[in-house]
């Protein structure tokens, strides 16, 4: 090659020959085709997410604080001015394309998250239904019905009083003044010195009286809670008691006797034989204790009875004169019969039940028996 042809070759190259070109200047073209790019790929993998666990993972790697699309607006400073404004309308636009994405797959997978939880739940109408339990009355109150239902057929009448009682209703309007021995065996929960908690639905008696008098008959029973200083397995601090009253011209003990023989029978059995033995109440005088034949073992004798073949079911008496002055009447002109019994007990000896405290318990495997 000839000497000119060489230096011709040496002046029309360009300096630096052998070396990359830098290339073109990015422009707007460029730039706005890369958000383009990347908004692409966001959508698609939004749109692929399976599941909201993922959905929230794209999130984060696009939107986040170090999100792709928001390193975009964060390199904002390195854009040339001449192309800041388009480049950050567009990169707002895809960040804003990216988040209606987003909330649209949210709500996508939240729907189909809950078809599934309906189809997992679905009820299957064709099942038989579960049978729904039957209240029943508490063995208490059972027992209390039929003593009052027994009663009523006998001609009385059912009459209540308040469970916060005076002292004098208690007590001293029954004969028990307040240095009475009889007041031992009613340690009451006493509110004041004169308020308490009733021993004995008997002050009923006093205050129907009081009502009354001086009409004729008086033929009352009295069931209700009352309340002594007792807990063990057959006796509480709550309890139920049914008291009794008759007041008339030429009432005698005979009646007392025959009207609870009728009760006995009726709630125990027509077999059941009674008994009454001698005892002390100051409201009443004379006084007697009333007892049944076994209704278990029909007397013959067994655990429930302690081998006796009685049983205690209540006490009972011709009221006292000072009782029914108390309540109005005069005892010369009128006299009367009163009784007494616990209905737990009565319920104890029915269905032999040999502690108390299983009555309170709420338990329904207990409660469950009384049909």
């Amino acid at each position: 090659m000839s000497q000119g042809a060489t230096e011709s070759r040496g002046a029309t190259e360009p300096r630096g020959a052998g070396q990359a070109s830098p290339g073109p200047r990015p422009g707007p073209d460029l730039d706005l085709q890369r958000i383009a790019e990347l908004q692409r790929q966001a959508e698609a993998a939004v749109a692929a997410a399976a599941d909201l666990a993922e959905l929230e993972r794209l999130r984060v790697e696009w939107l986040g604080k170090k999100g792709r699309i928001s390193l975009l607006l964060r390199q904002m400073g390195s854009v040339p001015p001449d192309l800041r404004p388009a480049f950050g309308q567009r990169a707002n636009a895809a960040r804003e394309a990216v988040e209606a994405a987003l909330a649209r797959r949210r709500q996508e997978l939240e729907a189909q998250q809950e078809q599934r939880r309906l189809a997992a739940e679905r009820v299957d109408v064709t099942l038989p239904g579960r049978p729904v339990l039957r209240g029943r009355r508490h063995p208490l109150r059972r027992v209390e019905l039929e003593i009052i239902e027994i009663f009523r057929g006998l001609g009385f009448t059912v009459a209540e009083g308040p469970e916060v009682e005076r002292d004098y209703y208690n007590f001293e309007a029954l004969n028990i003044p307040p240095d009475h021995p009889a007041r031992d065996m009613h340690d009451t929960f006493y509110l004041t010195g004169d308020i308490l908690l009733r021993t004995h639905t008997s002050p009923v008696q006093v205050r129907y009286m009081l009502a009354k008098a001086p009409e004729l008959p008086v033929r009352i029973i009295a069931p209700g809670r009352v309340y002594r200083r007792d807990d063990d397995a057959t006796h509480s601090p709550m309890f139920h008691q049914v008291e009794g009253l008759l007041v008339d011209r030429g009432v005698s003990f005979a009646h007392l006797k025959g009207t609870l023989a009728e009760f006995a029978r009726r709630m125990f059995g027509p077999d059941t034989r009674y008994r009454f033995r001698p005892s002390y109440f100051p409201f009443t005088e004379p006084s007697a204790e009333m007892d049944v034949s076994c209704p278990l073992c029909g007397g013959s004798g067994c655990r429930t009875c302690g081998g006796s073949g009685w049983i205690e079911i209540l006490g009972s008496g011709l009221v006292h004169p000072k009782v029914l002055q108390a309540g109005g009447y005069d005892p010369e002109e009128v006299s009367g019969f009163a009784f007494g019994m616990g209905i737990e007990r009565i319920a104890m000896i029915k269905y032999d039940i040999d502690d108390m405290r299983l009555f309170f318990q709420n338990d329904l495997r207990f409660l469950a028996q009384f049909r």
